[in-house]
């Protein structure tokens, strides 16, 4: 899964009416919400949005006709296969009607342009765990990083043998995992830390 770098902002202007779209990376629901209050523009017709955090989503028309704001806005995050992203799209009426077909246009493209200009980034998971082996089992620990490198990994010395506390993708745990007991023989205890 991909999220957003970074805040991204898109401009748009369809029939005198200006369409502002913001669209921000969010680590979860509270965020996303807190980003709509924060950058909400009072004088503005209407304050549309849409979140996809993880598998949990919502949109807001925002008193446009139901359907044609909020709606259109997910579906250009979920176009651009993102989440953990949050966008509003600003509109300032400008005195003509665009009718449903055109609002659609008009909050879905500009949410799909924001996001065009945005950098995206590997949404990735980790994982932490301990473990402890002997001194005999150093190098060749060093070596396993190399084929599974770590987030970090922190290595304390004992009286006998060598604590590690590693941070890995989650994607590359179980392959390490069976990695470590090959080597050693089943014989290391790994622990996962919370």
């Amino acid at each position: 899964m991909f999220t957003l770098k970074s805040p991204c902002e898109f401009h748009l202007e369809v029939k005198k009416s200006r369409f502002i779209a913001l669209a921000s990376p969010v680590v979860d629901v509270q965020q996303a919400l807190d980003f709509f209050e924060n950058n909400n523009v009072a004088s503005a017709r209407h304050n549309c949005w849409a979140y996809k955090v993880g598998n949990d989503y919502r949109f807001n028309d925002d008193g446009e006709p139901s359907g044609t704001a909020g709606k259109p806005i997910l579906a250009a995050i979920e176009y651009a296969d993102l989440t953990n992203v949050a966008i509003l799209v600003i509109r300032w009426f400008g005195g003509i009607k665009l009718g449903t077909g055109g609002l659609c246009r008009a909050y879905g493209g500009s949410a799909s342009e924001c996001l065009k200009l945005g950098e995206f980034v590997e949404l990735r998971s980790f994982k932490s765990f301990e473990f402890k082996i002997s001194f005999d089992f150093s190098a060749q620990i060093h070596h396993v990083f190399k084929t599974y490198p770590p987030e970090c990994a922190e290595e304390t010395y004992l009286a006998d043998g060598i604590q590690w506390l590693v941070k890995l993708d989650e994607a590359l745990v179980k392959d390490f995992k069976n990695e470590l007991n090959q080597l050693s023989r089943g014989k290391i205890n790994i622990l996962e830390v919370l």
